[in-house]
């Protein structure tokens, strides 16, 4: 207004020329047409005094109206502050600010970055953010009451990751571009013009760098928080299933299977236990640490918490570390107890807890899938690694035949486990994990071959010189056969093994050179699996045993009787166990019963053929007599010969009851038909009482009665019947 006024008291004296103003305003002459020019309307006038009213008004008072209209601006621009702007509205300058500065990065527009002046947004923005997190660290706002608020401050700390990355920029490029420049030619005055614009650009600079040391230190509080909230929302979680976990099992004092059952599902449908809302927090906090750089802090936290989580799970399937001095210290039954822990771990860690760890760290870290499979990798392969250190510490343990069925389950667990494992890692490190996979089943695979080799030898060093009881069946026979019996159980698993191992089984085995230099035996070999042939030796040793053992009976017909209790009860185990009956074919089943029959018939004639000859019609008839003296020789070498007989093979034993059975109805066949022939026959010449009495013991009904009595191993029965 001022230098409005002024211009125009600048042409009133012009017009005057040399005329003073106060000479105009002491004039009073009446208008004529000479002086109409000089005399101004009374609008004019009225302005012209308006002029010297205000040019008349003391300096101090025009400093006071200014001071005044510039306050009453200032009050006009920071009114909206009360109440204080909105975060999200604030947010919308400071995007179309990072915008346009990253569009003109973008497009290579050469802008001087001191040029670029700061928005006021900026301040007012980083205002509301320092308020929001002090909210936050002071507990007044708590995260997760209202998910607006987390959003918001979460947006913010974008803003000023963003801004904190452009500025630095800037800065960077002010470093590198801070060269003064000066054409060839130029003139004092412009040099002199470059110095003060440098003056200027290093103030900016210094102004900047204030506001980017702000912009970091909003920054790291807010990180500061965003890493304690990551891991207080890890270790929630976690502790809430350690929790959940401790109430329904306590590691290793839950024992029964179908508790372990009911943990397996609940496993399958809770693991890793976090909550579809707190992934989702976790997946924003960490999306804005990265972003920052906090990456290692992030990782950090995740890593340590997981390896907290698999402890507290091991724990919970029963499974606690156990180091290989450890291992080859305990005790066989200490460390068979921890076997079925160890497989029921990794069959759950490979089918369930790798695969819901992959998740939550590809659902958590979705923006970096590279870090999340990194993470996910060295956590799991940590686990891995352990539980394979168990298997092959179990491996290196010395060897025994009781042993080999715990080898073969965790030789099927990681087999059966290979492959899923191989879906669960990235390809550049899924060929270690097979790897050291790959080796432990191996290293198991091997030890199973030594110990099923080993059996040959268990055999043949057992040469007892004290023969059975009785002709019963051999410990030993009990022995090998059931345990073929269940190693059959593993057939495959056992065909598989030795197909794999068959160098160490041929170079370890004892037999083996009899085996390779029978050149039928080798016929066989191309048609017969490595584990079918290695049963096969292993029979043949024990027939050989047995019939060693049979050799150390002084009665002929207790040997053939021991013979025939372990070639029954051989078949019969085989016969009843499908796999094995599988492995060992119908052919050697038919081949061992043939020989059960030999053996049966040698008893007969070893044993009953005496008797036989005593009831022989021959050389009882002289000229159609019967002498006397050669009868009553008979009757009495019968008697006598039967009651020898029923007095020690009453003691043998017989189990099988079919096989039992089958000796009673052959023998009753036998010798009953033959003595009630040879009674009815001469039992006439016989004076009756006395001598009847004497030399006829035995009716026909008696001799059935007696051999009922044979071999039931109880030889008193007989004896209290006979008396009777």
């Amino acid at each position: 207004m001022e230098k409005n006024l002024d211009e125009q008291s600048i042409p009133h004296e012009d017009e005057g020329n040399n005329t003073n103003i106060d000479d105009t305003s002491k004039s009073s002459l009446p208008e004529t047409k000479d002086n109409v020019e000089d005399v101004k309307p009374d609008d004019e006038t009225k302005k012209v005094d308006d002029v010297d009213h205000v040019e008349g008004e003391p300096k101090e008072e025009k400093e006071e109206e200014e001071e005044e209209s510039r306050e009453g601006i200032t009050v006009e621009v920071t009114q909206p502050e009360t109440p204080p702007p909105n975060l999200e509205k604030v947010l919308e300058d400071i995007d179309r600010f990072l915008a346009t500065t990253n569009e003109n990065n973008n497009n290579n527009v050469n802008v001087n970055p001191n040029e670029e002046k700061i928005p006021e947004c900026v301040d007012k923005f980083l205002d509301l953010l320092e308020e929001k997190i002090a909210k936050y660290d002071s507990g007044e706002t708590k995260w997760g009451e209202v998910v607006e608020e987390d959003s918001s401050l979460l947006e913010g700390v974008n803003r000023v990751t963003k801004m904190m990355k452009l500025l630095s920029t800037m800065i960077i490029e002010f470093q590198s571009g801070e060269k003064v420049t000066e054409a060839e030619g130029e003139a004092q005055a412009e040099e002199d013009a470059a110095e003060k614009e440098n003056e200027k650009e290093k103030d900016e600079k210094k102004d900047k760098s204030t506001l980017v040391n702000r912009i970091s230190a909003i920054q790291q509080r807010a990180m500061s928080y965003l890493e304690e909230e990551f891991r207080m929302l890890m270790e929630e979680s976690r502790n809430q299933n350690k929790t959940e976990n401790n109430d329904s099992s306590k590691g290793k004092q839950v024992a029964t299977t179908e508790a372990s059952e009911n943990e397996s599902t609940e496993t399958v449908m809770d693991f890793p236990g976090f909550k579809e809302e707190v992934v989702t927090n976790l997946n924003k906090i960490a999306c804005e640490m990265l972003l920052a750089g906090y990456d290692s802090e992030c990782y950090h936290i995740y890593t340590v918490s997981r390896k907290h989580g698999f402890s507290d799970g091991l724990y919970k399937l029963g499974y606690e570390r156990i180091s290989m001095d450890e291992v080859q210290k305990m005790q066989w039954e200490s460390l068979e107890r921890e076997i079925p822990s160890w497989i029921n771990t990794f069959k759950e860690c490979a089918t369930v807890w790798f695969p819901g760890e992959r998740k939550l760290a590809a659902s958590i870290f979705s923006d970096h899938p590279s870090d999340a499979d990194t993470l996910y990798t060295e956590l799991t392969r940590v686990v891995v690694f352990q539980l394979l250190n168990f298997a092959e510490s179990v491996a290196m343990t010395k060897r025994a035949a009781e042993k080999l069925f715990k080898y073969l389950d965790m030789y099927e667990a990681i087999r059966d486990t290979i492959t899923n494992l191989e879906k669960l890692y990235p390809e550049n490190i899924v060929d270690d994990i097979k790897a050291e996979m790959t080796s432990a089943k191996n290293r198991l695979g091997e030890v199973a071959v030594l110990i099923f080799c080993e059996l040959e030898n268990s055999i043949k060093s057992d040469c007892g010189k004290t023969p059975v009881a009785g002709g019963a069946v051999h410990p030993l026979t009990r022995y090998i056969v059931n345990y073929l019996r269940l190693a059959c159980e593993y057939k495959d698993t056992l065909e598989e093994v030795f197909r794999e191992h068959s160098k160490i089984e041929r170079s370890d085995s004892t037999s083996r050179p009899h085996y390779e230099t029978d050149n039928q035996h080798s016929k066989e070999k191309e048609n017969t699996s490595p584990f079918a042939a290695q049963l096969t030796r292993v029979m043949e040793l024990l027939d050989a045993n047995l019939e060693g053992k049979a050799k150390l009976y002084k009665e002929v017909p207790l040997s053939c009787i021991f013979m025939m209790n372990n070639g029954r009860y051989i078949v019969q185990k085989i016969k009843g166990s499908a796999e094995i009956y599988e492995v060992m074919g119908e052919t050697w089943c038919r081949k061992r019963s043939t020989e059960l029959r030999t053996y049966h018939k040698n008893y007969q004639v070893e044993t009953w053929s005496k008797i036989l000859t005593c009831l022989s019609p021959k050389g009882l008839s002289d000229n159609g007599k019967v002498p006397k003296p050669v009868l009553k020789e008979r009757f009495k070498n019968f008697n006598t010969l039967f009651d020898e007989i029923h007095k020690t093979q009453s003691t043998w034993v017989v189990s099988d009851e079919q096989l039992q059975s089958e000796l009673r109805v052959s023998i009753s066949a036998l010798v009953i038909p033959a003595y009630r022939s040879f009674l009815g026959r001469f039992s006439q010449y016989l004076d009756p009482g006395r001598q009847t009495e004497k030399y006829i013991k035995f009716q026909a009904e008696d001799i059935e009665n007696y051999i009922d009595d044979l071999f039931a191993g109880n030889p008193h029965q007989a004896m209290v019947r006979k008396k009777v």
